[in-house]
């Protein structure tokens, strides 16, 4: 038996919208359990193939924290723009998301839903490369000896997925544009490049003089330096973070026009 709201029942709140929708999101990532594995662990075999072989790297307490904060912020990355920029455009290719956006909620409750679990699956990520630069690497002698406190752990967490919202921004933009195929091959032609010029494969110093210049305006650059300069205890440079606030300005100005676009054009 079905028990139908009468026409007196109070509508339910948006705190009690946005915990059903994030409860049916993440439910929906768990249906493909491949998917939310290999996005969890490939910061962490990247961080296992690349970098634990290098001894120099895992053997200087301030070089493994480089690399985990690379690594970390780069399963950040990975898991809003994918989440976003192919799961939107899924969504709004299911007969069921259509409709529920036409419902009287809004697009808060969901927008919101997506963020968090987003954020869930992000956090996730950050686990296994915090656990593999504990045990492999000489990372937890920087808190053993004193020299960082252990609060920069958890600050460090909130910096990564700070710094993580231009490429949720990202991902809205490419996920209201363009069909579910498209931005399967968007994402990734856009991940990787930015991923890399940005310094989280490969060290900027090793770059040579004109992609180094270059990547300092990259979002990936900027959000990459201030997660290391956290994690490292170094000074955050002025030009990392007013790149990432332009940005974030940006693409989230972006992301919203690409929102009230696809809105005019199937619902009016």
């Amino acid at each position: 038996m079905t028990i139908s709201a009468g026409p007196h029942s109070a509508a339910p709140s948006q705190a009690t919208l946005i915990r059903a929708h994030t409860k049916a999101h993440i439910l929906e990532q768990l249906r493909i359990p491949v998917a939310v594995i290999s996005s969890t662990i490939f910061p962490a075999l990247a961080l296992l193939f690349f970098v634990i072989p290098q001894q120099a790297t895992v053997q200087d307490p301030v070089a493994s924290l480089t690399a985990v904060a690379q690594l970390a912020l780069f399963g950040v990355m990975s898991a809003f723009l994918f989440n976003y920029g192919i799961g939107v455009a899924e969504d709004r290719a299911n007969p069921w998301s259509s409709y529920l956006r036409t419902l009287p909620a809004g697009p808060l409750p969901s927008t919101i839903a997506r963020a968090l679990t987003a954020m869930l699956f992000a956090f996730l990520a950050l686990i296994p490369v915090l656990v593999l630069g504990a045990t492999l690497t000489t990372a937890s002698d920087a808190f053993t000896t004193g020299m960082l406190p252990w609060w920069t752990v958890p600050l460090s967490v909130v910096v990564w997925l700070l710094c993580g919202l231009p490429f949720l921004a990202l991902g809205l933009f490419i996920g209201y544009l363009c069909t579910s195929k498209v931005a399967i091959a968007v994402t990734q032609v856009v991940f990787f490049p930015l991923a890399f010029a940005g310094g989280m494969l490969l060290p900027p110093f090793l770059f040579p003089d004109w992609l180094n210049t270059l990547s300092l305006f990259l979002p990936s650059r900027a959000a990459r330096d201030i997660s290391v300069q956290v994690f490292t205890g170094g000074p955050v440079e002025v030009l990392s973070l007013l790149t990432i606030t332009a940005w974030t300005v940006l693409l989230g100005a972006l992301a919203l026009w690409a929102n009230r676009r696809d809105q005019g054009r199937r619902f009016r």
